[in-house]
């Protein structure tokens, strides 16, 4: 039966204090102990202090582990914990590492004398500087490793773990075996035996893998201790921290990591070299929202893209329908946008923007042909002389909704929805990958999509995702929407998730769980008796379950040929707005904001009159939180503001 973890960590630390050697540091955010490797037997203690029933270690365990390794000098190694007899130098069990490998020890007193054994776990890459978690199960010959959630290696041994093995007038040694040769010189944050279990599916189970817990001594957690009356924290940890107080200060790259306290709004803000990030507000709640600026477009607009270019500003880019004059660009100046520039496009449904390098590009989802008959869509460039967009390449597309930009393992890709090739909607999108040499995309894989809408890349974890959105096969919208994964260089189905005319995936995370909501617009089928409403239909959101490694229902909502989901935060709430655009009589349909309520789920909050809406996009100013929402049935989109209180 499994058993309580054994947490040798805290057992080395005493009540009310530290161990000789031991000293608290803060890095990235996270809290771990720096050992000392001057005295080493002063970060021992007992095992009878963890085996209080038994002297016999156990035959199946899990040990996890949370560090942060620095790097090895070629053939050393340092060793993260051992279990000794005080009489004898030999290690009963021990984890060590060493450049790109991890070692696990045992004694095996099969043979005469006894022998130790080792199991290698090769390409281990610990000394990047960064919290990495390890899961080592064992259980007879079998041994598995597992680093930050990723997958498992397994090694199997002729020699097994031995069934029996004394503890008696043993000790553990924190980050040593009682010398000091071979002390570990990082960070350790977590270090558990789990008797009679595999733990993995105990620890991946959270969003940051890297620092997934499953128990850490007080000193360590999150929130320090409580003062007791006046005395000063109990358990302080060493960084270099300056605070600045007044007017908002430059957030420059020789400021990073230094701190501004803002009276006004009481809030701590921590630099991270180019901007402020709040790291202690009080926190504001959705009071209500209000009409804050009504932006005349070119036409009707399908879809809107708001960024921010550095040092330069924010800006909203709308995919207007009609040419000329094609798609406008508006600048956030003085608390309003302002058109700035206008683009040739042809009935253009999407913008995205993204960055490679210092390379700034927005793309443009074109759904008709040009003037000359020819079917592109157009990546653009941000000409820092020119300070506007020119340009950059054209890529041949049918009939194209949507773009998505992505990396994954540090190379660039961009993924196109083709949504239809004349009257065929069965036709491949296309994923192109950066070429750094040639400065250019370049086809990487199709995927077979169905008169598809949307784009949706996520990552959990190590794991990289691809969502499409699949709206109409030529005879039905109620098809297969499907989730990829990314595996050995290419894009490989991972769930398939019945749809009806899905227009849109938003993912979003809510603390530790992990969802996924789909836009469905209409419920169509050739070869069925005709529904009472085609437009009226469930829009549903997904949790992801760790256990069953697949997106579960979690929620339907009501709602009207939905063509859009946009989360967003405020203070500590959390909502989605649904873009609701008709409802089987009229485009004067109201759109929902709904606010998570924890065990109820998503509950509507407000009602927001919108006509034929199409898009939403949340975006952040110093004067507030703000929603933009474009409409593609008349030349008119509209700003609201949130107001808090």
């Amino acid at each position: 039966t499994d058993l309580r973890p054994l947490d040798i960590l805290s057992e080395a630390v005493p009540a009310g204090g530290l161990a000789r050697g031991m000293r608290v540091f803060q890095v990235q955010g996270v809290r771990g102990f720096q050992l000392s490797a001057s005295r080493p037997r002063a970060l021992g203690f007992p095992a009878s202090r963890l085996f209080i029933h038994c002297d016999r270690f156990p035959e199946e365990f899990s040990i996890i582990v949370t560090l942060r390794a620095l790097r090895v000098p070629a053939k050393r190694n340092e060793y993260i914990f051992t279990l000794m007899l005080e009489e004898s130098p030999s290690v009963l069990v021990g984890l060590r590492y060493a450049p790109d490998k991890l070692h696990f020890l045992f004694w095996s007193q099969e043979r005469a004398g006894g022998w130790q054994t080792r199991v290698t776990f090769p390409n281990v890459s610990l000394s990047d500087n960064q919290w990495h978690t390890l899961v080592l199960a064992v259980s007879g010959q079998s041994f598995s490793l597992t680093v930050d959630c990723s997958i498992p290696k397994d090694v199997v041994m002729e020699t097994p773990f031995p069934a029996s093995l004394s503890v008696r007038r043993a000790s553990f040694y924190l980050g040593n075996r009682r010398r000091r040769k071979g002390v570990f010189t990082g960070l350790l944050r977590q270090l558990v035996l789990l008797p009679g279990a595999d733990a993995t599916p105990r620890i991946c189970h959270a969003v940051n893998f890297k620092v997934a817990t499953l128990s850490v001594p007080a000193v360590l957690q999150d929130v320090p201790a409580k003062p007791v009356s006046n005395e000063v924290l109990k358990y302080p940890y060493e960084t270099d921290m300056k605070v600045t107080l007044g007017a908002r200060p430059r957030c420059i790259k020789q400021e990073k990591a230094q701190f501004w306290f803002n009276a006004s709004r009481r809030g701590l803000y921590l630099c991270n070299g180019s901007t402020w990030l709040s790291m202690l507000e009080v926190q504001h709640r959705l009071d209500y929202v209000e009409e804050y600026q009504n932006l005349v477009t070119n036409s009707e607009t399908m879809g809107v893209e708001v960024f921010t270019i550095p040092k330069v500003g924010l800006f909203a880019a709308t995919a207007n329908r009609v040419t000329p004059p094609g798609s406008a660009i508006y600048r956030w100046t003085d608390g309003k946008f302002v058109h700035y520039q206008n683009i040739p496009t042809y009935q253009a449904q999407s913008w995205k923007y993204f960055t490679i390098g210092k390379k700034i590009f927005l793309a443009v989802a074109n759904f008709e042909q040009n003037e000359r008959g020819q079917e592109f869509s157009v990546i653009y460039k941000w000409s820092r002389r020119k300070a506007k967009f020119i340009t950059y390449q054209r890529i041949t597309t049918h009939s194209a909704r949507d773009w998505e930009a992505f990396v994954i393992e540090g190379e660039a890709f961009l993924a196109v929805v083709n949504h239809r090739e004349g009257n065929n909607h069965n036709i491949d999108s296309v994923i192109y990958r950066w070429n750094p040499r040639t400065g250019l995309f370049e086809t990487n894989q199709t995927i077979p999509t169905s008169g598809a809408y949307d784009w949706e890349f996520f990552t959990i974890g190590p794991y990289s995702f691809l969502a499409v959105a699949n709206t109409f096969n030529g005879t039905s919208t109620k098809i297969y929407s499907h989730i990829y994964i990314w595996l050995s260089g290419s894009f490989q189905l991972f769930q398939s998730i019945l749809t009806f005319g899905a227009a849109d995936w938003e993912v979003f995370r809510i603390g530790d769980r992990v969802f996924l909501a789909v836009a469905n617009s209409h419920s169509y089928d050739s070869g069925m008796p005709a529904p009472s409403n085609f437009y009226a239909i469930n829009s549903s959101i997904y949790e992801l379950n760790i256990t069953a490694q697949m997106f579960v229902k979690f929620q339907d909502l009501l709602t009207y040929s939905a063509l859009d989901w946009e989360f967003f935060s405020v203070g500590d709430d959390s909502f989605l707005v649904v873009a609701n655009s008709f409802d089987g009589f009229t485009f004067s349909v109201n759109s929902i904001i709904y606010r998570w309520q924890g065990y109820e789920g998503f509950v509507a909050a407000h009602h927001l009159p919108t006509v034929g809406c199409r898009d939403w996009e949340a975006f952040h100013t110093a004067e507030g939180s703000y929603l933009f929402y474009s409409s593609a049935k008349e030349p008119l989109s509209k700003v609201l503001k949130l107001k808090t209180t």
